[in-house]
């Protein structure tokens, strides 16, 4: 049994490798076409709520970065097809966005240029969500209106894990065997991620909200 439990991890972990994008359709580095988000882990935070607060642990106090949920900070960037650039919260106050509604700028801007959310069937029952850019893919966690649309289909909520940065893995709360196998996986693939770690906790998107289902692992 712990030789398919690690043939099972190592799956779905080539599963999230960061896989290629082409820009399609860019703004400048400097403007609102161009504002996106990404994840990034904060070490030893626990959050048990979605609302978005200005981050403890930031650069500088300008920093477009916000405590989000769980273990993980979202980070506002600019986007010009090559590299990224990280937003202030100047650049939000410039464009006279709240952080709630450059979360939804954002959002638009990504799937505008690298697509919809698309769904893929992984191991063991398990369904991973990834988009055309691995940079990007763990972002799809904030397009709210596609979460709803899963939700349709399974409103006892969804239990989603984010261990790293290539995609998404959930499992219908109802699917009692799946949410399990994310219980017993989600150490392991939050470990062997590298560089590439983002969340080492489980979450339950319920009632247009996100919150902790498995805490994070201590710091």
């Amino acid at each position: 049994m712990r030789l398919l439990a690690s043939c099972a991890v190592a799956l779905l972990a080539s599963q999230l490798m960061p896989h290629g994008a082409t820009a399609q359709e860019h703004g400048t580095s400097s403007d609102a076409s161009a504002l996106m988000l990404v994840l990034r882990e904060a070490p030893g935070a626990n959050k048990p709520d979605d609302v978005i607060v200005p981050a403890e642990r930031a650069t500088s106090s300008d920093a477009g970065w916000f405590d989000y949920l769980g273990d993980m900070q979202l980070h506002f960037v600019f986007d010009d097809g090559k590299t990224l650039r990280d937003a202030s919260a100047q650049d939000l106050r410039t464009f006279q966005l709240t952080p709630n509604q450059a979360v939804r700028v954002a959002v638009q801007n990504i799937k505008r240029v690298y697509g919809e959310p698309e769904i893929k069937r992984g191991n063991g029952g398990l369904m991973l969500i990834q988009g055309r850019s691995a940079d990007f893919s763990g972002s799809y966690l904030l397009d709210r209106e596609f979460w709803q649309s899963l939700l349709a289909q399974a409103p006892s909520g969804l239990v989603v894990a984010a261990p790293k940065r290539g995609g998404l893995l959930f499992a219908p709360l109802a699917d009692a065997k799946s949410v399990e196998r994310l219980r017993k996986m989600i150490g392991p693939l939050h470990a062997g991620s590298g560089r590439g770690k983002l969340s080492s906790g489980l979450y339950l998107f319920k009632d247009n909200r996100w919150t902790v289902f498995q805490p994070p692992s201590p710091e």
